[in-house]
């Protein structure tokens, strides 16, 4: 009965993850399929650039929640076993990667892949369910690190890497298992992994720079004082 609950919380993670709020949010505000837009992810930062500021940050903040539900869920489920606890979220990042909703299917009918985001904001929500206080350190970081670098995968892969960090000082302290940083690595690992073409272009010097980052507003300005 124990792994059928086991079982049980890890797959409604997976579904709760895969529910695509950045398609939602941009289908309701402005029409459009995001999909179809830029990158085609479903996540935050796809999402601004297709409807918007408040649209990205709105689809942000569903992500991050569902991440943490996917935590209170499984606790919810099965109390009593952390190791649970542990890869509901980071089923739900997977869900949001690829998501069961966005099935993609070529000119044939026949099945592809799965579509989704990269899994930045379910990954910040996950950790915020193991530990509630880590919102505090990891979204003003992960804020920071996208307001100034501007580069949206990199502050994917450094979000999971602010949980582990964070995680691994606690567990020194003694203040939380060790097993719980095993969520932070899993989670960079199924981040890098979604963002292979992202790597690719940030060491072929390509990646996309965000205007509203800081990065971005010098680079603007450096490209308009060169066309004087």
């Amino acid at each position: 009965m124990q792994i059928v609950l086991d079982l049980a919380a890890i797959l409604l993670a997976y579904a709760l993850g895969s529910v695509p709020f950045g398609l939602l949010v941009v289908k309701l505000t402005t029409g459009k399929d995001i999909r179809k837009i830029e990158s085609g992810r479903t996540g935050g930062t796809n999402a601004m650039r297709a409807a918007g500021f408040w649209a990205g940050f709105t689809t942000a903040m569903l992500d991050i929640l569902k991440g943490a539900a996917a935590v209170w869920l499984a606790k919810f489920i099965t109390p009593d076993n952390h190791l649970i606890h542990v890869l509901a979220p980071l089923a739900a990042i997977l869900g949001h990667n690829y998501s069961i909703f966005l099935p993609e299917r070529d000119q044939n009918g026949k099945f592809l892949r799965l579509r989704g985001g990269a899994g930045g904001a379910p990954s910040v929500g996950g950790a915020m369910g193991i530990w509630p206080g880590s919102i505090l350190i990891i979204l003003p970081l992960g804020m920071l690190t996208f307001f100034t670098i501007g580069i949206a995968s990199v502050t994917t892969m450094a979000v999971a890497l602010f949980a582990t960090i964070a995680f691994a000082i606690r567990a020194s302290q003694g203040l939380m298992p060790w097993t719980d940083v095993l969520y932070g690595v899993g989670a960079e690992i199924l981040l890098v992994w979604a963002l292979r073409p992202n790597i690719k272009k940030l060491l072929e010097g390509n990646e996309r720079i965000v205007k509203y980052s800081l990065n971005g507003w010098l680079r603007a300005r450096k490209e308009k004082q060169e066309e004087k």
